[in-house]
């Protein structure tokens, strides 16, 4: 058979569940890639039945899947720099909400930037999260919280997918705060969004998801029960940014409606964890927001262990909570503050982080999976989350293309 490439000589972390080693494990190993998908993985002794356009000799260097950071904010304007010394003057950060920091702080920024500025910016914060392997991720709306500049925010997200090699998915976070000049309630605030912004954006194609920051400086379980139940009417997967600040409940609603992914989830109880199990609801751990906010309490590992969910990681890049642009730093963090194992965190921002995003074909190396993946200067997996991020891609491959990084 003739590919497009063929990588030998190489130690694979392929993450795929059906190799019993850890990580997935395969040494001595080759892969094959052929119009945008993987062919072939295995030993090197059976490489021979291809023949290849490009081929490259690893010497036994480490390939993992591309990674996948499910969970980030990254198009917006300005910096909230003032907000993290005040937090470390002893504000909270509710206390700055309340006084017209925080979210708001940002909505106005990402309002008086102009689109074109905002994608530039935008594109300059992917090339740092591609320098720490990310080949796929999420980006939300959420700091325009007006019909305008939400869909602003939403058509440099398109712009950005147009323009990248990078796999994006678009997500709708329109409910993550009320606006200042808005006349009206919350309830009024949800409704507007429900029957108002979430059809035209359905209608021009501008969202591949809905999300909602159920909390109590933000909105409620009923406030996500009706946004969840307006977004499936038109189609729209769900998500929720829940219990990271107290038991808000939002964990059930998200499973209610079988939605994507549970983010945060510092306050959520075992019950929460069997519902996720049950429903196929993917918890996504914060660690960069945990460790900005100065946070307590811990998100319930030992119940996701218990009921063996696949747990994903990710960057939360933001302004204000979360302003990391590396997910090796993020799995670090994820390992070091919330007890996971390196295995767990790798599987985190790889194949539980695409199960987060419902991309099946991505953050594993196997037989038909997409030929997205990265060639590393080391042989073990455990020290890209132990000496970050100290460890950079040799090179990297999305769709089967080497990249310029």
């Amino acid at each position: 058979m003739t590919v497009d490439g063929i990588i030998y000589n190489a130690t694979i972390a392929t993450f795929d569940e059906q190799v019993s080693a850890p990580y997935g494990m395969i040494e001595n190993a080759f892969l094959a890639w052929r119009d945008k998908k993987i062919v072939a993985v295995g030993d090197n002794i059976d490489m021979q039945a291809f023949n290849a356009k490009y081929e490259l000799d690893a010497h036994g260097k480490l390939i993992t899947p591309g990674f996948v950071d499910c969970h980030t904010h990254l198009v917006y304007g300005g910096d909230r720099a003032k907000e993290f010394e005040f937090r470390l003057q002893g504000k909270s950060y509710q206390a700055i909400a309340n006084e017209g920091g925080g979210i708001m702080s940002t909505v106005n920024a990402s309002r008086s930037t102009s689109e074109d500025n905002l994608y530039n910016i935008a594109i300059s914060r992917i090339k740092r999260l591609q320098q720490s392997g990310v080949t796929s991720l999420e980006i939300k709306s959420g700091y325009g919280l007006n019909f305008e500049s939400e869909v602003k925010l939403l058509r440099v997200i398109q712009r950005i997918k147009q323009d990248s090699p990078l796999n994006i998915i678009a997500t709708c976070l329109a409910a993550h705060a009320v606006p200042k000049d808005f006349s009206g309630t919350k309830d009024d605030y949800i409704q507007w969004v429900c029957e108002e912004l979430l059809p035209e954006i359905k209608q021009l194609g501008l969202a591949d998801a809905v999300d909602i920051f159920c909390e109590s400086i933000a909105f409620s379980q009923q406030h996500a029960q009706q946004l969840f139940s307006a977004a499936t009417s038109l189609g729209l997967p769900i998500k929720g940014h829940v219990e990271q600040l107290s038991q808000s409940q939002g964990t059930d609603i998200v499973c209610q409606y079988n939605g994507l992914s549970a983010d945060h989830l510092e306050y959520a109880d075992e019950h929460q964890v069997k519902k996720m199990k049950v429903s196929g609801v993917i918890p996504v751990l914060l660690p960069g927001a945990y460790y900005y906010l100065n946070e307590k309490q811990k998100p319930p590992i030992q119940y996701i262990r218990k009921y063996n969910l696949p747990v994903a990681i990710a960057t939360d890049l933001n302004p204000g909570s979360s302003p990391i642009f590396s997910i090796l730093t993020a799995a670090n963090m994820a390992c070091v503050l919330f007890g996971l194992t390196p295995e767990e965190a790798l599987k985190g921002i790889t194949i539980n982080g695409a199960k987060a995003l419902r991309l099946n074909s991505k953050g594993v190396i196997q037989k038909n999976s997409d030929a997205d993946f990265i060639l590393w200067p080391i042989t073990n997996p455990c020290e890209l989350v132990y000496e970050t991020p100290a460890v950079l891609p040799n090179k990297t491959w999305i769709a089967g293309h080497q990249q310029e990084i």
